[in-house]
Parts: structure tokens; C-alpha cells; sequence
């Protein structure tokens, strides 16, 4: 049979972990942190380790990597003896982060335990304007190497993936294309194997969070065939932007319908090198318009950002009732599926006489139809805070996310439930709290002490470890790192 339902992308602490992040906060004075520049309001804070990766084809910036000290530079290695001036004159940037975390859950869930993963991102942009005197042109190509095990595949469970850099082992293309600007910048179109991920359904305060759900959210990473094109599965695509008005941004894409192209098994193994390139699956169409608010030079109010955005997926969807119940062979599925989305970045707060910094809250909603969706709503939303106990490079933060399974998917484990003669709980919804620190310790590197709380793992499965019982509430605890080179 061949399987039509939503694929899922696959995505010991202790108490060492909290004292090592507070001694880093202790040892490390305010004095010693480099200013990190702050995006313009209204753009995406380069947050996510796959956001941070992304060199500015042709710009170096700020001081010459070649004249500053180890902790004023903006990578660990500067200059590299005069290689990145070099290569800068030619238009060539090139990027190399890890990220390492170790995550644990020390109760609760299907097993408790602790995971090390961690995810190596290389990337090389070329200014084609200064390389060949294509003005507005951009190349971009970008890998990643995926290694350790997920705390949620392994410990968990859960909808709302602990970790944004969960996936499976492997050394892959992610990124690859060509983008091309016009009218001074006011139009760009960008052709090739793209993530969606980067630029669509973001709020820019959610990206400080560690759990997955708080980038690509969790109704997209369930409901769409392999995730939709979101880390670590890009797909070929054309994606448009303009800006028609200085507060005003229009995103227009379409996308291959599935990064992995259709059928059984985890996606991450049918596309285990990221050159599929598949372009015969459907399609996958997305808009957004964004709407900023003082954002320009010399504004006095309190910056935020405001989008609306729908995507639709044209291949045929499983239905929810018979995925759950199992009663039918094979499945019934409906064509196409949609969903509307909203997302809410606001400063609400800014200290007096500062130029950057402050409280950030943020909200985003979006909902799908139950007929052919196994999650049909997600809602999460937070605060966020810059510049906490005077280190002004420093972010803190509390969000909360929340998925809903659909009614159609909970009569299916209703009526399986009543013929099975087995302990078969019917879902509901998955709640997770995260509470975070991000310590800027120098401009390359960046350590997180992190806090999760996850509320009916599954939306309330039964533990296949231990039959007759629910997936417990998992408390997690973590520490993340990012060295950018």
C-alpha cells in the first residue's frame, strides 16, 4: 500500500549543567561583550543556528577581523591571516558554525535520559556584483552535517520537537541557489533548492527558543508530506519579495510538495544527502505580507512586525479518522490541503536612553482543515527580553507553545480505542513551556542554559515502554552552544 498520511520529520542533564551556565554569568563581566549589532525593526533576528550560518555575500563589516582581539572578533579564527579580506574583495564569503547541546530529561516521558547532538553548518555566498559585475546578483550554497541523537525521537515522544537542530545523522546539501534583485533593491526572486523555514512563518522573537516548534511551527512540520521545506529537508523553489513601501514586504513561493518526494519511511532516509531535487511531487505554494511599524530612521514609537500569511500543499492527504482508526484498507484521502496563519512581533518596552534592547512579546496562530490534518491548530507565543542584569548582549526569555490534536483524528482513536480490547488513550493537545537564558559570551560564541516543560507528550499517547499507562509529563533540561569560526 502505498502510504499517503503526513510525514514527520524526524527531530542526562543534571544539575552541573545550571551551575556551570551560572558561573559562565558570573565570570564573564558586562565589559568584556563586544556590541552585536541588532537587525533593523521589522527584519528576522538571526537567531536559529540555521539563520546565524548565512554570511552577507561581499560584506565583511565593522572593525578588520585582522586588527581585533580574540574577544572582540566576529569569528573565532578572524581574519584567518588575511583570507577573508582576500576573499571579500573578490565578493566570497564563506560560514562555518557548530552547535552542540546536550538535553536530558530527568523525569517523565517514555524513558528518562540524557543525548548529546550537534550540527556543523558550512555555507559560501558570492557577491556576484563584485565576482563578475552582475550587479544584484547573490549565489548561495550551504551543507550540514548532523550528528548525535534527538532527545523527542529517542526519550519523548512528543509533537513540539525539543530541539530545532533534531534530525537524523547525516552530512547533507541544504541550501543552493541564485538570487537576483532589481528596482534598487525593492524587488529580488531567488531560484533553487530553498528552505522555507528562513523566511516564511518566523517571528523574530521566537527564534531565541531552543525547541523546535518556536521556528518552523510544529502544524506545518506534522500536517505537510516530509515536513514541508524546513531543516533539514530544502527543496527546488522560486521565491519572490518585494517591497512596495518601506513598512510594507510581500513573500510569494512555490515549492516541490515534498522535499523527499512521496511514499513510505522516514524522509530523512529517502533524501539522506539533500540531492534529491525532486520537482514531481505537488506543489507547495505559500504567500505572506508583512506590515512593520517604526522601523525607520528616527522613529520615536516602540518598533513590531505583523504578518498574514496561507500556504497550499496539491497532494492527496490521508484522512485523519482512518490513519487513527485503522479500520479502512486502503486509506481515504482527500486533494489538497491549506492553512492561514498569523504572526505578531512587538516591543513593548525599551530602557530609557537605549538605542537597542528591551522587552519583545510575540504571538503567532495558525490553523488547518480536521478533514485531512492530524494537528488542525498551533498557537504559541512568549516574551523575550535583551540585555538582562546589565549585559546588554544577553537574552531571556519565556514561550509557550500549544498543538491540537483534530476532532476527526480523535474519534479515529476513539473508535479504534473501542475495538482493540487495548489501553488506546484518544489525544488531545500537547502544551511545552521553555524558559531560556542566551549568554553572548563574544561575538563568535554564544552559550544557552535551557528549561523545558512538556505537557501530554503526543497529546496524550500511550507509553509503548509501559502499557496501560499515558507518556508522562517530561521536565528537560539543556545546555547549547554555538561557535561560529
Amino acid at each position: 500500500m502505498t502510504d499517503l498520511s503526513p510525514e514527520r520529520p524526524r527531530q542526562g542533564c543534571s544539575a552541573a549543567i545550571c551551575l556551570y551556565a551560572a558561573a559562565l554569568i558570573c565570570a564573564v563581566p558586562p565589559v568584556a561583550q563586544p556590541a552585536v549589532a541588532q537587525p533593523a525593526a521589522g527584519q528576522p533576528l538571526p537567531s536559529t543556528p540555521q539563520e546565524q550560518n548565512n554570511p552577507v555575500p561581499g560584506q565583511t563589516g565593522g572593525q578588520p577581523e585582522s586588527t581585533t582581539g580574540l574577544w572582540q572578533r566576529a569569528n573565532l579564527l578572524g581574519d584567518i591571516g588575511g583570507l577573508r579580506t582576500v576573499l571579500d574583495r573578490y565578493g566570497i564569503s564563506f560560514g562555518l558554525t557548530e552547535t552542540d547541546e546536550v538535553l536530558g530529561n530527568p523525569t517523565g516521558g517514555r524513558k528518562q535520559g540524557a543525548i548529546f547532538e550537534g550540527l556543523t553548518q558550512m555555507s559560501l555566498g558570492v557577491d556576484l556584483g563584485k565576482a563578475v559585475g552582475l550587479q544584484g546578483g547573490v549565489f548561495n550554497v550551504s551543507g550540514l552535517q548532523i550528528h548525535g541523537r534527538g532527545l523527542s525521537a529517542n526519550n519523548i515522544d512528543n509533537l513540539n520537537v525539543v530541539s530545532g537542530i533534531e534530525a537524523e545523522p547525516a552530512t547533507r546539501l541544504f541550501e543552493l541557489w541564485y538570487q537576483q534583485s532589481f528596482l534598487d533593491g525593492r524587488l529580488d526572486v531567488k531560484v533553487g533548492q530553498q528552505s522555507a523555514d528562513l523566511e516564511f512563518m518566523m517571528s523574530q522573537y521566537a527564534g531565541l527558543f531552543i525547541n523546535a516548534s518556536f521556528g518552523w511551527p510544529t502544524l506545518a512540520a506534522i500536517d505537510l508530506p516530509a515536513g514541508g521545506p524546513a531543516y533539514p529537508l530544502a527543496t527546488p523553489g522560486v521565491r519572490v519579495r518585494a517591497r512596495p513601501a518601506e513598512s510594507t514586504t510581500i513573500l510569494a513561493a512555490v515549492f516541490n510538495g515534498s522535499p523527499s518526494g512521496l511514499g513510505p519511511g522516514d524522509p530523512q532516509v529517502r533524501n539522506p544527502s539533500g540531492t534529491n531535487f525532486n520537482v514531481s511531487s505537488g506543489v507547495f505554494v505559500i504567500g505572506e505580507i508583512q506590515y512593520a511599524i517604526n522601523n525607520q530612521e528616527g522613529a520615536t514609537g516602540l518598533p513590531g512586525t505583523y504578518k498574514l500569511g496561507v500556504w497550499y500543499n496539491s497532494n492527496a492527504f490521508a484522512d485523519p479518522f482512518f490513519t487513527a482508526s485503522g479500520a479502512v484498507d486502503p486509506l481515504p484521502t482527500h486533494r489538497g490541503d491549506w492553512s492561514v496563519y498569523a504572526v505578531v512581533d512587538q516591543l513593548v518596552f525599551r530602557p530609557p536612553g537605549a538605542k537597542d534592547g528591551g522587552l519583545g512579546v510575540f504571538l503567532r496562530a495558525m490553523g488547518a482543515p480536521g478533514s485531512r490534518n492530524t494537528v488542525n491548530a498551533f498557537i504559541d507565543g512568549g516574551i523575550s527580553y535583551a540585555g538582562p542584569f546589565g549585559r546588554p548582549d544577553d537574552t531571556v526569555g519565556v514561550g509557550v507553545g500549544w498543538a491540537r490534536i483534530s476532532n476527526p483524528a480523535r474519534a479515529g482513536d476513539a473508535a479504534f480505542a473501542a475495538t482493540s480490547g487495548t489501553f488506546n488513550p484518544v489525544r488531545g493537545s500537547e502544551t511545552v513551556l521553555e524558559v531560556t537564558y542566551q549568554m553572548q559570551l563574544a561575538p563568535w560564541w554564544q552559550v544557552q542554559p535551557d528549561f523545558q516543560y512538556v505537557f501530554n507528550p503526543g497529546g496524550g499517547i500511550a507509553n509503548p515502554d509501559n502499557p496501560g499507562k499515558r507518556i508522562g509529563n517530561a521536565a528537560i533540561l539543556g545546555l547549547r552552544t554555538v561557535l561560529t569560526f
